[in-house]
């Protein structure tokens, strides 16, 4: 149950949060929800450790920018968390650094980017793409795509045409079609949903 997710316990020397195994969106959500509830609970207190669900420093990191963000102190001793800008995953995939390439990736190439990458052209057999943010490409795609490669599960890939050799985005990678579509009527875009990579055709809502 929601209430058993997320536990406050302190000593002497501050606050610390116990956390049970769960949906690591359930336990941001649940976090965020008994702070706002809680605030004055924390006043002139510090949380001086996360504990449990055999949480990554990634994740800490995330965790203690939640909290940061009611504005209550974290002072959690650098083994227990590793706190530097670049473990948080890119937040810019709506409107962040973007990186244009004005021509096709050709087998061997690779280009890597810590925001969103456009090609402007094809991506070939052979070729790797790396973002923190989405991809976007302006022709057919057929080499390797990875975006959200820090771990943002919202980001995208796009395509006029989708015929990559792998696709993935933060750390799921999606499973080839079943019945594959040479020519497809409409570009195409990938996201995660349910924790699956899912290909769909991109329709403008009218």
């Amino acid at each position: 149950m929601n209430h058993d997710i997320i536990s406050f316990k302190g000593n002497k020397e501050g606050i610390y949060i116990q956390i049970n195994e769960a949906d690591f969106k359930i336990i941001k959500e649940e976090l965020t929800k008994k702070l706002t509830n809680t605030k004055d609970f924390f006043k002139g207190v510090k949380v001086i450790d996360i504990r449990g669900y055999n949480l990554t420093d990634i994740e800490i990191a995330i965790l203690s920018n939640i909290i940061e963000e009611f504005d209550i102190k974290v002072d959690i001793m650098p083994k227990e968390i590793e706190k530097v800008e670049y473990e948080v995953p890119f937040s810019g995939i709506y409107e962040g650094d973007t990186k244009f390439i004005r021509n096709t990736l050709r087998s061997g190439q690779r280009e890597e980017y810590d925001g969103n990458i456009v090609i402007l052209g094809d991506t070939n057999p052979g070729s790797d793409i790396v973002a923190k943010g989405n991809i976007i490409v302006m022709g057919t795609l057929r080499g390797i795509a990875h975006a959200g490669s820090d771990g943002n599960k919202d980001s995208i890939v796009a395509a006029f045409k989708m015929k990559p050799t792998q696709l993935r985005i933060a750390d799921i990678i999606a499973r080839s079609p079943d019945n594959e579509v040479l020519n497809p009527k409409w570009p195409e875009i990938a996201r995660v949903q349910a924790d699956k990579v899912i290909i769909e055709p991109y329709l403008q809502k009218k």
